[in-house]
C-alpha cells in the first residue's frame, strides 16, 4: 500500500535568514505559545508555520492526515496502528534554513498483520493506493483509478461490508452533536492517524527503524526515538 503526500509548495527564506520586527499589534509571545523562544520571521506564522517541526510536521501531517486517513480506515485500523516503522531516504532542508521539516518525505510502516504502507512525496499522486491479488485501486477523494475496470466497477453485495456514508462531513459532525450519535471520523479515529504521522516524522528525522506499540502507544527499545514523543513545554506553558 500506498500514501502520497504533496511536495511542498513554498521555499524557506534559506540559510542566513535574518530576524523581522515584530509587527505591531501582534502578540508574538502568544502565537509561540509553549514552544521554544525564537526571533520572529513572517514564514513563521501563517501557512508556512507548518514547515517548521516546532509548529509543525510539514506535508507530512498535512496532506499525510488525509491520504493515511483514508489507508487506516481501509485496513480497519481505526483503533489501531502500525507495529514498525522506518526512515526510507528522507530529505531535509540545511540545517541552517529557518524550514526544518522534510521536503520529500519517505518512511515506510509495517502493520502486525504483515501488511506495509509506504508514505512519500509525489506531487501528482495525491491519495492512497491499496494494492492486492487482484490488482491496486487508487482513490484522492474525487476520483477512483484501478488496475482493471472489474475492479473500479465493482459494488457491494447484500451481505459485504459498507462504510460510513456520508456526503457533508460538516453537516454529519453537527447532526451527531444534535443525535449524540458516532461522526464519520471520531477525534479517537483522528488521534490514530496524526499518530502514523508523527511517527513517520520521528522515524525521518533520526534515519531510524523502531517498533511501536499501537496498544501502549509507545515506541519499543529505542530511548532516542521515544524520547521525542513528548514535547517539553516552556513557561508559563505546562502540560495539565
Amino acid at each position: 500500500m500506498e500514501t502520497y503526500v504533496d511536495e511542498n509548495n513554498f521555499a524557506g527564506p534559506g540559510p542566513g535568514w535574518k530576524p523581522m520586527p515584530v509587527p505591531e499589534g501582534f502578540d508574538y509571545e502568544s502565537w509561540l505559545g509553549p514552544v521554544p523562544q525564537a526571533p520572529y520571521h513572517a514564514d513563521r506564522c501563517l501557512y508556512r508555520f507548518r514547515f517548521i517541526s516546532d509548529y509543525s510536521g510539514g506535508q507530512t501531517t498535512n496532506f499525510g492526515a488525509h491520504s493515511n486517513d483514508v489507508a487506516q480506515w481501509g485496513l480497519g485500523a481505526d483503533d489501531t496502528g502500525p507495529v514498525e516503522f522506518e526512515n526510507l531516504g528522507a530529505e531535509f532542508p540545511l540545517p541552517s534554513d529557518l524550514f526544518t521539516t522534510a521536503t520529500k518525505v519517505s518512511f515506510r510502516c509495517r502493520y502486525a498483520n504483515g501488511v506495509e504502507l509506504v508514505c512519500k512525496t509525489d506531487p501528482k499522486s495525491f491519495g492512497v493506493r491499496f494494492e492486492g491479488s487482484e490488482g491496486w485501486i487508487f482513490t484522492n477523494g474525487k476520483s477512483v483509478k484501478a488496475s482493471s475496470e472489474a475492479l473500479k466497477s465493482w459494488t457491494p453485495g447484500p451481505n459485504d461490508l459498507r462504510l460510513y456514508e456520508s456526503a457533508n462531513h460538516y453537516r454529519n459532525f453537527i447532526d451527531c452533536v444534535r443525535s449524540r450519535k458516532e461522526p464519520l471520523s471520531p477525534v479517537e479515529v483522528g488521534h490514530r492517524t496524526v499518530t502514523v504521522c508523527h511517527l513517520g516524522n520521528i522515524a525521518m528525522k533520526l534515519n531510524s527503524k523502531f517498533r511501536w506499540d499501537p496498544k501502549d502507544e509507545r515506541i519499543v527499545g529505542d530511548d532516542e526515538a521515544g524520547g521525542l514523543l513528548p514535547r517539553a513545554h516552556r513557561a508559563p506553558w505546562g502540560y495539565a
